[in-house]
């Protein structure tokens, strides 16, 4: 038998060591434990930024995956909610599926990263981003960001980093590098930019109509502060960075290149490649596709590798023909814009719709107004954002690219491309308080061939004009693409890229804005940055385009939001209350809430500080809950002339309801000018009669009503005779 303290001389105590960087990053500590967890990992970095903190991990597969022509990589950012202290609703206390906020910031961590792993690698990489603190002063995204690099960076895995993110704010006209929670409310600009040691390897802002030259300043602003974060992280990866492992390279053998040349020369892959016509030049590169299978069809393993070897061809000619002869596939000069086309009032029925088109891009758009009760809740991680009125949403079927495939519903990019519409139009949308609405507005594409996420912006501004909403400024958005040489000064920039300049391109650079300024920029690209003379051309390229689409394109057909909404939409008028009075509105257990309701057919819906938004079909409808509502929380004082119901009928008077819980009496000396002997000779229950306030009895809350005539006129005359009440009467 093994007595309890023989067994305790064989457990020892785990002393684990791990070593601990730090750097001072925008005045707070931003500091990593390598070592600390999350050992199995091919690299782990355990970031903390203040009191923010992330687990990042980076794991490889030993083998690459058969069968694929592309790097496998997965970035996922995982929203835990006792980082807030807060546990999740419903029936299920788990999280489940990642929020809409989530997707998006790992977008934003792949987008940076994809590139600076090796083009032909194909083993499984996972980055995984897990957020266990948050502290409201430190973002948990830009740790997330860091974090991946840095657990990429010291990992076994082949990569060319490490990158580095940081924040932009703008307030007061003052650049804030990593703003607070609290900045972030007030800030006029929300950007993120990743960089490499030289250069800018991706963008993503949301901005209240930001100038060009505010813009450039802030991302190169940005991309100082990723030097130092860079230079620290260089410091780590010399320290514990694991040697990086071999593995199989994918790459296209040079003599498969040499015979596909042999049999398709450049001249007839140009011929294939430069049409206008999406779907006539798929048919051209299946036809070389199916004679070059017949010739090699002896070669199995050739055959294998045959589409990854024509699609590098064809990207070889492609960008070729633009960047030395400078010609697209098209025929367009390289700032040319497709031809373009706008639409309202596509839809009959719904509240809004436009239709933007942009050669083989076509994005149908449609607007629909609510009350702001059915504005999207949002139980996340930042506890400033609990809900949004205005919510836009991109769908993507297969037919729009003439492809057969089951909706499955939005994947991450419908949603990322959704979001950035979404952030496109908010700084041009009316407040609350101009326009009492929940907004949604729906792109479906109808066909894609290049930036449908763009075109999705100008058709949202369309179908938001068409329904009313008076937004402040029309947006446009535009695309820009890039195909670079040997050098960073050997380039060509292309406004409005097509399907097949995005495809075998390096850069997809998109920008959104009014005539002013940018609402929005998201920047993709395939290669290790861009130079600054790059994004400042991509940028102002966008902004001549986009004026172009406003003036020329979008202003013919609607240059305005309409002065009145659809007659199918909803009606909603907003007044404001004293908070203290909503109880008294909604009554006990919602019964006096309920009964306007049940009048007037309209929906009420309350906020916390007092605004009462009245929604329905019916105007005259609204304007009777209204009423109601501003009789139920008015002080009644003598001297009001109101409108009552009689609800009970007495030997000496009648008792009129005045708001709901408010009633008053009328003395029968008080029904007519002239003598009563019956109160039903003047009212009967059910009458709505109008009556003035002649006392009010403050401690007991008596309210003496009279229905006089002379009394709700004004005309006041001595009554011979008449001493019932104690006092003079007047008459007509």
């Amino acid at each position: 038998m093994i007595m309890y303290d023989e067994f305790n001389t064989y457990s020892k105590p785990l002393n684990r060591e791990y070593k601990t960087y730090s750097m001072d990053l925008c005045g707070r500590t931003l500091s990593v434990d390598i070592g600390r967890v999350a050992a199995q990992a091919n690299g782990a970095a355990f970031m903390h930024y203040g009191d923010t903190t992330v687990l990042c991990t980076a794991t490889a597969s030993k083998e690459p995956r058969e069968g694929i022509d592309f790097f496998p990589l997965s970035v996922e950012y995982e929203e835990k909610l006792y980082a807030v202290g807060k546990i999740p609703g419903g029936f299920n206390k788990r999280e489940g599926k990642p929020s809409e906020h989530a997707i998006l910031t790992s977008r934003v961590i792949d987008r940076p990263m994809r590139p600076l792993f090796p083009k032909d690698y194909r083993n499984d990489v996972t980055l995984n981003n897990l957020v266990l603190s948050v502290d409201p002063e430190c973002s948990p995204e830009v740790t997330a960001m860091i974090g991946a690099s840095l657990a990429t960076a010291i990992s076994d895995i082949p990569f060319d980093g490490p990158c580095a993110a940081t924040n932009v704010g703008l307030i007061n006209g003052e650049l804030i590098m990593n703003p607070t929670n609290d900045q972030k409310q007030v800030s006029d600009l929300a950007l993120t930019v990743a960089s490499t040691r030289d250069k800018v390897i991706m963008i993503e802002a949301g901005a209240n109509e930001v100038t060009d030259e505010v813009m450039i300043d802030a991302i190169y602003k940005a991309h100082e502060v990723n030097q130092k974060i860079i230079a620290w992280m260089d410091q780590i990866v010399a320290e514990v960075g694991k040697p990086k492992h071999s593995y199989q390279s994918c790459a296209v053998p040079e003599e498969l290149f040499a015979a596909i040349r042999a049999e398709v020369p450049q001249e007839e892959m140009e011929e294939a490649v430069f049409c206008d016509d999406k779907q006539q030049r798929d048919k051209n590169i299946d036809a070389i596709t199916d004679r070059l299978k017949e010739k090699f069809a002896d070669n199995e393993e050739w055959l294998g590798l045959l589409g990854d070897a024509i699609y590098q061809y064809e990207k070889k000619t492609v960008r070729k023909m633009i960047l030395r002869d400078h010609k697209r596939p098209d025929g367009r000069a390289i700032s040319e814009i497709r031809p373009l086309a706008a639409e309202v009032d596509v839809l009959p029925r719904v509240h809004g719709s436009g239709m933007f088109t942009r050669g083989q891009t076509q994005i149908l758009n449609i607007c629909t107004l609510a009350p702001l009760s059915d504005a999207q809740k949002i139980d996340g991680l930042d506890e400033n954002i609990t809900s949004k009125r205005y919510m836009h949403n991109y769908n993507f079927p297969s037919y729009s690219v003439g492809e057969t495939k089951v909706s499955r519903g939005p994947g991450r990019r419908e949603i990322g491309h959704g979001a950035l519409a979404e952030k496109a139009l908010i700084p041009v949308l009316p407040s609350e308080d101009e326009f009492p609405y929940a907004i949604r507005t729906v792109s479906e594409t109808m066909e894609s061939n290049g930036s449908t996420s763009q075109a999705s912006v100008c058709a949202s501004s369309l179908s938001l004009m068409a329904a009313g909403v008076p937004i402040k400024a029309a947006v446009a958005g535009i695309s820009c693409g890039l195909v670079t040489g040997d050098t960073d000064d050997d380039y060509i920039v292309l406004t409005d890229i097509q399907g097949l300049e995005d495809f075998f391109g390096d850069m997809d650079f998109k920008v959104a804005g009014t005539k002013k300024g940018i609402t929005a920029i998201q920047m993709d690209i395939k290669i290790h940055g861009l130079t600054r003379p790059i994004v400042e051309e991509a940028i102002h390229r966008t902004h001549e385009a986009r004026l172009y689409i406003m003036d020329e394109i979008m202003a013919p057909v609607i240059s305005e939001p309409r002065p009145e909404l659809s007659k199918y939409a909803p009606k909603i008028t907003s007044i404001n209350i004293d908070p203290a009075k909503i109880g008294d509105v909604v009554g006990k257990q919602g019964k006096v809430i309920n009964k306007i309701i049940e009048e007037t057919g309209v929906s009420i819906d309350i906020e916390d500080d007092g605004r009462v938004s009245v929604c329905g079909t019916d105007q005259a409808m609204i304007e009777k809950a209204i009423e109601i509502i501003e009789n139920i929380v008015r002080e009644i004082e003598v001297g009001m002339i109101m409108t009552g119901k009689v609800v009970n009928i007495l030997s000496f008077g009648a008792q009129v309801e005045l708001a709901p819980n408010k009633k008053g009496l009328i003395h029968i000396s008080k029904l007519a000018d002239s003598r009563v002997g019956k109160v039903e000779d003047v009212v009967k229950l059910g009458d709505e009669v109008t009556v003035k306030v002649i006392k009010v009895d403050k401690i007991g809350g008596k309210i003496d009503l009279s229905m006089r005539p002379s009394d709700i006129n004004g005309t006041w005359r001595k009554r011979k005779n008449d001493h019932r009440d104690g006092e003079g009467h007047s008459e007509d």
